[in-house]
């Protein structure tokens, strides 16, 4: 189902709340979860496990999400993930009452498979609108994060004085009311029945596809440049609690980090079209290098955290939407299902190496330590850019001569 003109169908607009709905879940964890895990694990270097189950979820359910939907359809593959988040929520409460940390890592697990469905929201999206207005459509749907950056934190501080024995009980009871809304929201949304258009097999060869220069560098701005803002992200309350700040401090912080997520998102896919994808990929890579720079360089106080999380979220912005809309010219409709879901694979699969290892770096080398080893993600970043940049010119000067 496309549109031929280049106002965005009601489709996107819908899909791009229940991606807010998914991040506001998100930075609801994020600003938790740490903590919890600090607060439930008797080995203090098990912190971030639990959000390193969550990655890993989401990294195992990737492929089979996509696969699931390409035969049950969109809508139905979402609002089979919002049940499996609302039961997350039930066993997280469980296990904070009851003082179970492995449980918790099981309720994890349970938003990482919402997640690694949620995640083909921006894929959806490029599914009801035009080829010229893709860009556009993933950035309309990453920009109803910005409800997130409002909301995730503070609920996460607020909803903690529900439950006045358990004060992170509170936020999971809000967490399901926002699973089952944003299974309400997809409910009424108009996509495809089905995501195949051809018998499943047909297309290129999967590895023919992934030896192209364009999928190399879409996954690879996608898959690093999350890593990167997965790695200092995920520490960052734990540095904030061993520098002795409060909760509220913490979200506030988070709070802007997942607005500059999301806001750049109303301008990447306009920056995209005028200045082009691999300037804007360029752009958030040496955002990536600022937001090290300030961590490493600068002193330990609220304003560089906020500073440098801020530079942090425009970088993973500008990687992660302009490499999703660089992935869209790698492969034909007939090839996306296979191909989105190897995306996602290889993006998750670093996401949850990150999220693992940063507690146990963050435990026993410290924060400066956390953002010099995120440092390599960037150069391999930048690498890879500059090599297809290069790659393009040579095509060019090929075609030229031919």
């Amino acid at each position: 189902m496309t549109k031929s003109n280049n106002r965005l169908p009601v489709a996107v607009y819908l899909l791009s709340l229940c991606n807010a709905y998914m991040y506001v879940g998100a930075s609801l964890l994020i600003t938790v979860s740490a903590l919890i895990g600090f607060e439930l694990a008797e080995d203090k270097r098990l912190a971030t496990l639990p959000l390193a189950f969550q990655f890993f979820s989401i990294m195992c359910s990737s492929l089979p999400a996509s696969l699931i939907m390409g035969r049950i359809g969109r809508k139905a593959g979402f609002l089979l993930a919002g049940a499996i988040g609302a039961l997350g929520t039930l066993i997280a409460m469980w296990s904070i009452f009851n003082n179970s940390f492995w449980s918790y890592c099981i309720a994890t697990i349970c938003f990482g498979i919402f997640s690694g469905f949620g995640n083909y929201y921006r894929f959806t999206a490029v599914e009801v609108v035009s080829n010229e207005t893709k860009t556009r459509a993933i950035a309309m749907v990453m920009a109803g994060g910005v409800i997130a950056a409002f909301i995730g934190p503070n609920l996460a501080s607020w909803s903690s004085e529900i439950f006045s024995a358990e004060k992170f009980a509170g936020p999971f009871l809000i967490l399901m009311f926002v699973y089952f809304l944003s299974m309400l929201t997809i409910s009424m949304a108009k996509l495809p029945k089905h995501v195949q258009t051809k018998k499943s097999g047909t297309g290129r060869p999967l590895l023919s596809i992934m030896a192209q220069p364009i999928f190399i560098v879409a996954v690879t701005c996608q898959m690093l440049g999350y890593g990167t803002m997965n790695f200092v992200m995920s520490s960052t309350p734990l540095a904030m609690h061993a520098n002795h700040y409060a909760l509220s401090e913490t979200a506030t912080v988070i709070q802007w980090h997942v607005l500059a997520m999301f806001a750049p998102s109303f301008i990447t896919g306009h920056l995209s079209k005028s200045i082009g994808l691999l300037r804007v990929l360029t752009l958030g890579t040496i955002l990536g290098f600022v937001s090290i720079a300030i961590n490493v360089l600068g002193e330990i106080s609220m304003t560089n955290f906020v500073v440098s999380l801020v530079c942090l979220g425009v970088s993973w912005n500008f990687l992660y939407v302009g490499g999703t809309a660089l992935l869209t010219d790698a492969y034909e409709p007939e090839e996306k299902v296979r191909v989105q879901g190897v995306n996602d694979l290889f993006v998750f699969s670093t996401v949850t190496l990150t999220a693992l290892t940063t507690g146990t770096i963050h435990h026993l080398l410290g924060w400066k330590a956390v953002n010099l080893l995120a440092l390599p993600m960037l150069v391999a970043i930048m690498w890879a850019i500059v090599w297809l940049f290069l790659s393009q010119k040579r095509n060019q000067v090929k075609l030229q001569n031919s």
